[in-house]
């Protein structure tokens, strides 16, 4: 195996292949001082995020993944590196090992709060009918030291005040404030109150600080789109003010397609239940925009906000933005375009050489003596009926009596990753037993697997589909198959196939859609399972190799530097093209000036993610004069800010071009024929809007 992965990358490089393509994975930073959103393109919902001396942590959501509350640090905000997770396992319970008919989707541990305080680092987070657990260590690596309070503080935050006390927010929409014990063992009796009534625009999801003496309470609000909220005061008692510091910010994702079916506290689906999801409209905000983070200050003084936005069924995914304090707010976004962020901007100056790296490595051989880190269970796992150890070099997953796939128990797990990835396993089926299946599935609802059944003494390949009980089987000659599935998350869909050897493979069943859904709260996740149908425990299969492709992941040949292009808005289709006047103005792509040089642009790399646009017609450089309005973007000598665009890279040819004097986009209103302006605040999430151009390469370059 190692000699035949030795020579293909031999064949790769001498065929002139780009090898980091084949196993790049996504990382925000861009190489050249920027970074784009999202910082992980997988789930990683509810951050919370400090800074101890020269490193920042993070921590996030899991609900009834295990192991739990995943830290990782950073020394730039923008690349991160795994520690640790402080929560080893669930407490005792038949919800949380999937036993007894009964199961934790939609909750288990969630909203975590992360902070650090005389030397050692909290985790408070509420587990559903759990209490508030405290998780501490004095190293984040752990171990970490596990307490519980008797009592839920719904999306709590929590400070530690300069007197030495110790306060709680919490509730939604009302906002409570409870004092802790200082040795954090329990709330004081009596403490608890209203700081801010209902009927103020706050949300849930609270960050709490103090900054410079002022108290402050960041949160998400949902109803009745998302956005997020401050309240500041300079007493706990208020009186307390509040306003909107980010809203509307999409980045131009859309929603996904939603399911109505189910929600937290419905009952498992039965295989085959009726489904009804639906595609929402093309701007339908719902909790898409920004919401449920809060702010850190970087050593340079400077402040980043941090912060989700939903995806799709990809889940909820982590964003980062420049903050700027106006008027004692911190406002999301730049001067002159508050309450906005940027898609794509320029990494935090932290005085450190940090190369670009993601936090996981996502692809296993399972030759180690321990699972990757990116690797969490479907509830608790139940011990000694999994190994890495019982046939080297494989995982081996024994078969536990289950009525279907959402109630398997040892189900193997990681997020899927966008936009698109291909996921494929090698699987050895030749120690199942009558009853047993085994395979690759995606967990969600409704949920779709591939997988080899054994019955009537032989092996059977079988594609499922929850959503209208859909089934395809294919006669296997062979124990030993490769399973794959392919996902395209900005379609919520995703396609079956498999092999026999490795290099031909065969498609199998239908599309399967992956709509987002409240029963799980989460995105959608590759699943490895094992499960025996005949209420009995039955064999095993060996995973050989988890393999995961990440087509899109490799950015570096994302903005056209150096080239002549074209670029065509997405609002009406029009050719940004040199009016004699000395204006860029939209013509339909058919007329004779559209095919002219003056609607040819070359790609100036001017550093720092920023570029430069020079008319091809010998006219000058774009130039922003004025505020930005409409003929405002003019052709003349390249001016140092003026001329300058930050490339907010959309993926698949898509951008928008972010004017580093204005801070806003440049942009038209489609089909209305008026010159370009660099007045846009940002794009809306069908891109149709004028702000969204296309690029592609003059022909003859």
């Amino acid at each position: 195996m190692v000699w035949a992965r030795l020579l293909l990358m031999l064949f790769l490089l001498a065929v002139g292949a780009p090898a980091r393509a084949a196993t790049a994975t996504w990382t925000a930073d861009n190489g050249n001082g920027t970074y784009t959103n999202p910082l992980f393109y997988d789930e990683f919902s509810d951050p919370d995020l400090i800074r101890v001396g020269d490193w920042f942590y993070l921590t996030g959501t899991t609900m009834h993944a295990v192991p739990g509350l995943p830290v990782l640090r950073s020394r730039d905000l923008v690349n991160w590196e795994f520690v640790s997770y402080a929560l080893a396992e669930f407490p005792p319970g038949p919800e949380y090992r999937l036993e007894e008919g009964r199961d934790l989707y939609g909750q288990g541990i969630w909203a975590p709060v992360l902070r650090h305080h005389h030397g050692r680092f909290h985790i408070f987070a509420n587990i559903n009918e759990r209490g508030l657990h405290v998780f501490t260590a004095e190293d984040p690596a752990g171990p970490w030291a596990h307490t519980v309070i008797d009592r839920n503080l719904h999306d709590l935050s929590v400070l530690f005040d300069d007197d030495g006390r110790v306060w709680a927010v919490f509730n939604y929409n009302e906002v409570r404030l409870v004092e802790l014990k200082p040795d954090l063992s329990g709330v004081v009796e009596g403490s608890e109150r209203v700081i801010i009534p209902a009927g103020h625009g706050m949300g849930e999801g609270h960050h709490f600080y103090k900054i410079d003496g002022r108290y402050y309470i960041i949160s998400a609000n949902y109803a009745p789109v998302g956005r997020m909220q401050a309240a500041r005061a300079d007493r706990l008692d208020g009186p307390w003010e509040t306003v909107a510091i980010s809203a509307s910010e999409t980045m131009g994702f859309q929603r996904g397609w939603w399911e109505d079916s189910v929600g937290q506290r419905s009952p498992i689906p039965a295989d085959g239940a009726r489904f009804s999801h639906r595609k929402p409209g093309d701007n339908e905000l719902g909790a898409v925009p920004l919401h449920q983070g809060g702010i850190v200050q970087a050593p340079d003084g400077s402040w980043w906000g941090f912060s989700m936005m939903d995806l799709k069924s990809i889940g909820r995914t982590t964003f980062l933005s420049p903050v700027t304090w106006h008027e004692g707010w911190p406002y999301f976004g730049l001067p002159g375009n508050l309450g906005r962020s940027p898609r794509t901007w320029a990494k935090p100056q932290v005085g450190a050489d940090v190369r670009p790296r993601a936090p996981y490595a996502r692809s296993d051989e399972f030759s180690a003596a321990q699972l990757q880190p990116v690797w969490q269970w479907n509830h608790q796992p139940r011990a000694g009926k999994w190994s890495l150890r019982e046939r080297p070099g494989y995982l081996r997953l024994h078969t536990l009596p289950a009525a279907g796939f959402l109630h398997a128990r040892n189900t193997l797990t990681q997020r899927v990753v966008g936009p698109e990835a291909t996921a494929t396993v090698v699987m050895d089926a030749s120690g199942l037993q009558p009853g047993d299946i085994a395979g690759l599935g995606l967990l969600n609802m409704p949920a779709a697997w591939l997988a080899v059944a054994r019955e009537d003494g032989r092996h059977v390949l079988r594609w499922y589909a929850q959503h209208g009980d859909r089934r395809v089987d294919v006669p296997l000659e062979q124990a030993r198959v490769h399973l794959r599935v392919r996902g395209d998350h900005d379609q919520d869909l995703a396609w079956f196939s498999w092999s026999e050897d490795g290099r031909e493979f065969h498609d199998i069943g239908e599309p399967v859609r992956l709509p987002y859904q409240l029963k799980t709260f989460q995105g959608v996740r590759y699943a490895l399972f094992a499960f025996n149908r005949e209420d009995r425990e039955g064999g095993y299969a060996d995973f050989d190799r988890f393999e995961l492709v990440e087509p899109l992941a490799d950015r570096s040949r994302n903005i056209p530097l150096g080239k002549v292009v074209v670029l065509e808005n997405l609002g009406d289709g029009s050719v940004a093209t040199v009016h004699p006047l000395g204006v860029v103005q939209p013509l339909p792509p058919g007329e004779e000036k559209a095919k002219s040089p003056a609607a040819r642009f070359r790609v100036h790399d001017r550093g720092g993610g920023q570029v430069a646009l020079e008319a091809m017609d010998g006219s000058g450089f774009l130039t922003v004069v004025g505020i930005g309005l409409s003929a405002d973007v003019r052709l003349l000598p390249e001016h140092p800010v003026d001329s300058r665009f930050m490339w907010q890279d959309l993926l698949r040819g898509e951008f928008m071009l972010l004017s580093m004097k204005t801070h806003r986009y440049l942009g038209i209103l489609p089909h209305s024929g008026e010159p370009y302006a660099a007045d846009r605040p940002g794009t809306r999430p069908d891109r149709q809007d004028g702000t969204v151009l296309r690029w592609r390469v003059h022909v003859g370059e």
